[in-house]
């Protein structure tokens, strides 16, 4: 495989990733404390109890659909399961590239899908694996890093994010995809959820999480998000969207949630189509 082949495909990955890790970041949004008034919840605390249902979540449904900066527009169909971690998601990243992949998680490797046009260019094999742990050690960051950020990714690890904000209020009750919902909308700057972890960051583990996300948003080039929240009649997250503007573009990403605690069952692909990109690193450095 090419220089310039093993580079796109790499750059494919990142995108992917980034969209990945909106997709595992944003779904939970609460508070360390709550305003709660008799039985007519408060916007903190409505959002905090939604948060607290998505800790409990093991598996999920979603789709994704907007932007992320640098790498353009992203659309991802995806389920994933949170014990034990695995994933099977198909997107596009149209101003990329006309392909469509596939990405599989699955016992700690990731496998990125290209159809056969990539197989024309890798020697018949039409899947890339990495290897999170070895991708770091031989390239540092990049879509090794990626992969490793997502891994470490827990839905609720967020929850303190939309209570961050000041102005968090009620919208109005609105339908996503046939299910009537509450809206919730506020913004909050990067600065002060920073703050509030370092003073409010809970269990040292927990705010190592909550640093890394921020961190994650940071390296995207924004200062400052306004997030929206969708809560239905169980309590639950139905759909969840960031927005931003930073120096390397825009954030625009929305997240609906189709189904909650199924199994999923994810295999990884015939080890005669994959190419792992470990081996071709290492094989570069000779």
């Amino acid at each position: 495989m090419s220089i310039s082949v093993r580079r796109g495909r790499r750059r494919t990955a990142a995108v992917a990733m980034a969209a990945l890790l909106l997709a595992g970041g944003a779904v939970g949004c609460g508070s360390e404390k709550s305003d709660e008034a008799g039985d007519d919840m408060s916007p903190v605390a409505a959002v905090k109890k939604a948060a607290k249902k998505t800790e409990d979540l093991t598996s999920f449904t979603f789709r994704m659909r907007g932007s992320v900066p640098e790498d353009g527009r992203v659309r991802a169909d995806a389920t994933m399961s949170t014990k034990p971690l695995a994933m099977q998601m198909k997107m596009s990243a149209p101003d990329q590239g006309p392909e469509k992949i596939e990405i599989r998680y699955v016992d700690g490797a990731a496998y990125i899908g290209a159809g056969e046009m990539a197989a024309k260019e890798m020697d018949g094999k039409s899947w890339l694996k990495f290897d999170a742990k070895a991708m770091e050690k031989q390239a540092g960051k990049g879509a090794g890093s990626s992969v490793s950020a997502q891994a470490d990714n827990n839905p609720a690890d967020q929850s303190s994010l939309m209570t961050g904000s000041k102005d968090l209020k009620k919208v109005g009750s609105e339908t996503v995809e046939g299910v009537e919902t509450t809206r919730y909308t506020g913004t909050v700057s990067l600065d002060r959820l920073r703050k509030l972890t370092e003073d409010k960051g809970g269990d040292a583990a927990t705010k190592k999480r909550r640093e890394k996300s921020i961190k994650q948003y940071e390296d995207m080039g924004l200062k400052k998000l306004t997030m929206d929240m969708w809560v239905d009649g169980e309590d639950h997250t139905k759909q969840f969207r960031a927005r931003g503007k930073g120096d390397k573009g825009a954030l625009n990403m929305t997240i609906t949630f189709l189904d909650y605690n199924k199994p999923v069952h994810v295999e990884a692909p015939p080890k005669d189509k994959v190419m792992d990109l470990g081996q071709e690193m290492k094989g570069l450095e000779g």
